[in-house]
């Protein structure tokens, strides 16, 4: 990069990295009133807020990187992870999960676990989700450092120390509440950032059609070139894209994710908390625009030596089409929207350490002041976690890939015991555990079954969703069989925990929410069929 252009980016990103750790010190006081208000902020936001929170947690290297990766990898089929792998499970949230997860009290996601099934199924739930959620913050730390070295040609690791570092101040300063109005900032300026590549590449190929014409054949359909089940050859099916995508991992993350019920229950109101994943999911029906349009003109803009991993395309994009004052912008927009999703796992990660397994298990009854610290030691932790996860994302080309291989071991198995629990009432106790160990276990071994090439696929990502498949059906037969010969749980147990035993407000699931869901779900059925 040339050095006038390395100006010019040190004049946006400095102020962008100042304005981050500013913010946190605005909500430095509210953060030092007590542990809650530190770790979790819950209807404390106003819907706007929450909203845009809920999205940007979402785009964090997953989206940005990942996306444009998994563009230029897959090519329209990468639209996927959008129309079948989110909108449908965002409404199933908004409409049937969040009003039991508001009505049962859970502070946590695992502790909505503890509360309909048993302490064990707490804690295995809690461990997951802690691993996965150092997982994903490796992968988001990961991208910032690659992306930046890859400019300036900084060392890697010392980028990694560096941006960590900026990261844990803010969450230290402000906690939760000051993660998630940076996530309003950096949601911005990812999108200032990003908006101008779409523009010039829709004007260099005169058009998406001019684009999709230089695409193979392969890559230019949604599901017209997919076979029914060809899981061994081909680099996607539709049955590994409908039921390993769309039912498993895609409810399993937007469902069962706390980093994004989190951020939901943050809403004021009960009507605020379903709109959060309501309104999120305009712009996740947008979104595409600003990913996949640029990696699909990656795929046919360089070859194989000109972007070794796929990872590059962004990098390699913005080189191409800005000039050094949007340079300067672009890389804001990735390093804003990674910090972004890196805070928000550090912050949920501190949040389920200390409410679910220090303060219920290892240390309980002490003062408030105490647990207040453990948050902000655990945040710190779980950095230095970060630090050594993001060494095993080096290992894989593909952001999107490794984001998926973790959901399949992971959150396959949670939204199966979460689907049991939610809405049956038979589901009991060891069976819940039960399930979930033994949905982990499965995903586990059919991992170490791929990886040894004892069972081989068309794609990692094909991979990842049979995987998910596989976990989530051996966890559901598991809590269906284990609970015919275990004791359920009573009726006043099970108050505001399941569907059938949560009462239903007509004020809040209004007819206007309905009509915005079904609009949503239309207009994501309509996009498939036009990109067939």
């Amino acid at each position: 990069m040339e050095e006038s252009g390395q100006h010019v980016a040190f004049l946006i990103l400095g102020p962008y990295l100042f304005a981050v750790l500013v913010i946190g010190f605005i909500f430095r006081r509210r953060a030092a009133a007590n542990s809650s208000a530190f770790l979790h902020a819950q209807g404390a936001l106003p819907v706007a807020i929450s909203s845009i929170a809920f999205i940007a947690a979402n785009c964090g290297a997953i989206e940005i990187v990942g996306m444009v990766a998994a563009s230029a990898k897959y090519g329209i089929m990468a639209l996927h992870f959008y129309w079948i792998g989110a909108i449908p499970a965002m409404i199933f949230l908004a409409l049937f999960m969040l009003p039991i997860y508001r009505h049962s009290r859970a502070v946590t996601v695992p502790d909505f676990l503890r509360l309909r099934y048993n302490n064990a199924t707490h804690i295995l739930s809690a461990c997951c989700q802690a691993a996965m959620m150092t997982l994903v913050s490796g992968i988001g730390l990961y991208a910032i450092s690659f992306v930046l070295h890859l400019f300036f040609g900084w060392d890697f690791f010392r980028l990694m120390l560096v941006v960590s570092s900026v990261v844990l101040c803010y969450i230290l300063f402000g906690g939760l509440r000051a993660t998630l109005y940076n996530e309003v900032l950096q949601f911005a300026v990812t999108i200032a950032g990003l908006l101008p590549l779409t523009v010039k590449v829709l004007r260099d190929f005169h058009g998406i059609n001019g684009i999709r014409e230089r695409l193979p054949v392969a890559l230019d359909h949604l599901w017209s070139t997919l076979s029914v089940y060809r899981p061994h050859t081909a680099a996607l099916d539709v049955t590994g894209v409908v039921f390993g995508l769309g039912v498993v991992l895609s409810f399993g993350y937007w469902c069962t994710d706390f980093l994004l019920i989190q951020r939901a229950l943050t809403a004021r109101g009960a009507q605020g908390a379903l709109r959060t994943p309501l309104i999120a999911a305009v712009f996740k029906l947008c979104f595409p625009a600003l990913l996949v349009i640029p990696g699909l003109a990656a795929a046919t803009l360089f070859g194989p030596k000109d972007m070794p991993r796929y990872d590059q395309a962004l990098p390699l994009l913005l080189r191409h089409y800005y000039g050094p004052a949007l340079l300067g912008l672009g890389l804001s927009a990735i390093v804003s929207s990674l910090m972004s999703g890196l805070a928000g796992n550090i912050s949920a990660l501190s949040a389920l350490w200390t409410h679910d397994l220090y303060r219920t298990y290892v240390r309980p009854g002490l003062s408030d002041r105490h647990y207040l610290w453990m948050g902000r030691f655990s945040a710190l932790a779980g950095v230095l976690l970060s630090l050594s996860a993001a060494l095993i994302a080096l290992r894989f080309d593909n952001l999107m890939d490794y984001l998926m291989l973790v959901f399949s071991l992971f959150n396959a198995p949670l939204f199966a015991a979460f689907l049991c629990g939610m809405f049956t009432r038979w589901a009991t106790p060891a069976a819940g555990f039960s399930g979930l160990l033994t949905g982990v276990s499965v995903a586990l071994v059919h991992n170490v079954a791929v990886h040894s090439h004892t069972i081989v696929y068309g794609s990692d990502l094909l991979a990842s969703f049979y995987g998910a498949i596989y976990a989530f059906s051996a966890c559901l037969l598991t809590i269906v069989v284990v609970s015919r010969f275990t004791e359920r749980k009573g009726l006043e147990a099970l108050a505001g925990l399941t569907y059938y035993t949560t009462p239903r407000d007509p004020k809040v699931i209004t007819p206007g929410i309905l009509i915005f869901a079904g609009c949503l779900l239309s207009a994501c059925i309509l996009l498939n069929v036009i990109f067939r």
